[in-house]
């Protein structure tokens, strides 16, 4: 699904791949622009407090091996267990910055079995996911400026 960084990023790196600006004091707009995107891609929205420019949302990928299901059934019958799915986890911070709005948002990966134990969890540390999402927020703050 996603490769996960061999070598890790600094705190700078990271804040950096996941911040961005926009030219407008209007943050109520952005996180509408947000949230428009993520629901587009599928997360459901978990938490949103408008006070405080923050909020959460998560979506469900199944991952599930038929091999690894197969063969784990075979040699260990009830007891088997293989990755059955990944929830990607998201949490944004949206605040005022001068003139501007500043976003800083996160996504996570949980790994979870088919007996519903996480498997492995890791941050999405891929600056092409981030661009993309990004560049999506881009287009839906401009169609919230132009009311289309």
């Amino acid at each position: 699904m996603f490769e996960k960084e061999h070598k890790p990023k600094s705190q700078l790196e990271t804040r950096k791949m996941q911040t961005r600006e926009y030219g407008t004091k209007d943050t109520m707009m952005v996180m509408k622009a947000m949230l428009n995107v993520l629901q587009d891609d599928g997360f459901i929205v978990r938490q949103a407090n408008t006070d405080l420019g923050f909020f959460n949302a998560n979506k469900t990928v199944d991952k599930e091996d038929t091999l690894a299901k197969v063969w784990g059934t075979f040699w260990w019958g009830p007891h088997a267990t293989w990755k059955e799915n990944s929830i990607i986890d998201c949490t944004a911070n949206v605040s005022e910055f001068g003139e501007k709005t500043r976003v800083r948002i996160n996504f996570q990966v949980k790994v979870m079995n088919n007996r519903g134990g996480c498997e492995e969890v890791y941050q999405i540390d891929d600056l092409k996911y981030y661009q993309e999402f990004f560049s999506k927020v881009d287009k839906g703050i401009f169609i919230e400026k132009e009311k289309i």
